[in-house]
Formats: C-alpha cells, structure tokens, sequence
C-alpha cells in the first residue's frame, strides 16, 4: 500500500509541468489515460446529473467536503472520497465545475502532489464539443492512503495574530469587497449576530472570483490574473500564506499556493 508520501518520489509524467492549470485539449487527450482521475465539485448534483465530463465522478461540497459545523472534512472522510473515486499515489487528479478550489485544497493538504483543476469552464468544455456523458462513473478503490495533514498548508488562529504586520508575509483576503470592507458578514449580505465583520488587520483584498475564474478574453483574464496581485503587494515576495473567513479557506490556500507556479508561467 503506497502512501502520499512515497508518492512524491515520482512523477506521472504526463506532460503537465509544474503548473495548477489544466487545458481543455489536454485533459480531451488524456480522458482515457488510467492515471488521470477526473472530479467535478459542486453544491448539489443537480448540473452532474444533467451532464458532466466523460468518466468523472462528483464530489459534493456540503456532503462530502463538510461536516456537520462545515468545517472542512477530515482524512477519514477525504479517504473514503478518494477510494471511491478511483484515485491512486499516481493519479493526477484534475478538478473542474463550480468549486474546483476545495478539492485541489484538500488534496494538497493530504500530500497528493499531482493536482489540477481545468482551465475551462463547464460551458466552454460542452462549447468545444469535448466529451460529455451522464452515467455516474463507479472506479475501482486503489488501496491507497493518504498521508496526515501537512500543518505547512493549514495556518491556524495563533499563526495568523503572529503575521499581522510581519515584514515578509502577506495577509490575503479574498472574499468579496463588500465583506472585506466590513459591509457585510456573510456573501449573501446578511451580518451575523455576534460576528465582527471587516478583515484581519494588515490583509489585502485579492477576490477569488476574480483570480479563479476561467476568462474567456486575454485581456480581461490578464486584469484578474493572481500575479498581478503579486505584484501589487510586493516586497512580499508571496512567501506566506492567506486566510479567509466564511469558509473559504480553502480558497485563499489554493490562491497563494498557486503564485509560485503561475510566477513560472
């Protein structure tokens, strides 16, 4: 039984490089390659159900990527997700859909070192004529086992009073700029009784909405691209890591783990 850990040791090899983007014309190609595992991430199955990439199965955020207190799941329950999804030490794992960025966070926090998520929309891939399908793909369990959480990935409350204001580290907000002004609590615009709405003190405001989504155009995609954000709030040098709240975590994670990748790009 191999472990992350041993994992990392090799390489697919698949012709991906070192980037967190996958194209359409290359996951097109590699759709029947036994190493590639496809994952749409939503909030319900409903968009799944209707249609979804050829072999792909669905990972649900509120069932499977959330507990009870929606807190982010823990290894047991990402263990059985990857069991039941087919996923070996390796697979490269490719997330597509509505919420791509929990899967990828996941997995990178469990140390599963090949992980991607589409650079396409769902429209765009049913635009190109690329392979669609609706039957619920049922893969065989690999025996794998994931290793515990890698705490260089996860920043918890006391490391983050600690980077307040640090020279060298960069705070990055990336809900929207209504609930980092302080405006709102939550992205519905409703406020909590009892919570503190605004950000933490010395963060910068990068959206996610902005810095993730697929762009149809160059020029509007070059406007939202991470780097430039990088590039705003240097002398950071992006050798931190982000936080958001509302649950996103995951989220301000994949944004900051990406910068090294896409600086290369």
């Amino acid at each position: 039984m191999k472990t992350a850990t041993q994992k990392a040791a090799s390489r697919p090899g698949l012709g991906l490089g070192e980037g967190v983007l996958a194209d359409r014309q290359w996951l097109d190609a590699h759709l029947l390659d036994p190493r590639v595992r496809v994952v749409e991430v939503d909030v319900s199955p409903v968009a799944y159900d209707d249609w979804h990439i050829d072999g792909a199965v669905l990972w649900n955020v509120y069932t499977d990527l959330k507990d009870a207190g929606y807190r982010t799941v823990g290894a047991a329950a990402l263990q059985r997700l990857v069991a039941r999804s087919g996923i070996g030490p390796d697979s490269t794992v490719v997330f597509y859909g509505y919420a791509p960025a929990p899967g990828l966070w996941l997995m990178k926090l469990h140390g599963h070192r090949d992980v991607r998520i589409l650079d396409c929309s769902r429209d765009t891939w049913r635009a190109g004529g690329h392979p669609r399908g609706t039957a619920t793909s049922e893969l065989p369990a690999d025996g794998y086992r994931l290793d515990g959480e890698d705490h260089r990935v996860r920043a918890d409350r006391v490391a983050v009073q600690d980077a307040i204001g640090r020279p060298g580290t960069t705070l990055v907000d990336v809900r929207s700029a209504a609930e980092y002004r302080g405006d709102c609590f939550w992205p519905s615009g409703g406020m909590e009784p009892g919570g503190r709405a605004g950000h933490v003190p010395s963060a910068v405001h990068q959206a996610i909405h902005q810095a993730a989504r697929p762009l149809p155009d160059a020029t509007r995609r070059a406007r939202h691209d991470p780097r430039t954000c990088a590039r705003d709030h240097q002398p950071s040098r992006w050798n931190s890591r982000a936080w958001a709240s509302c649950g996103r975590q995951q989220l301000s994670e994949f944004l900051v783990s990406s910068m090294p990748r896409l600086s290369r790009m």
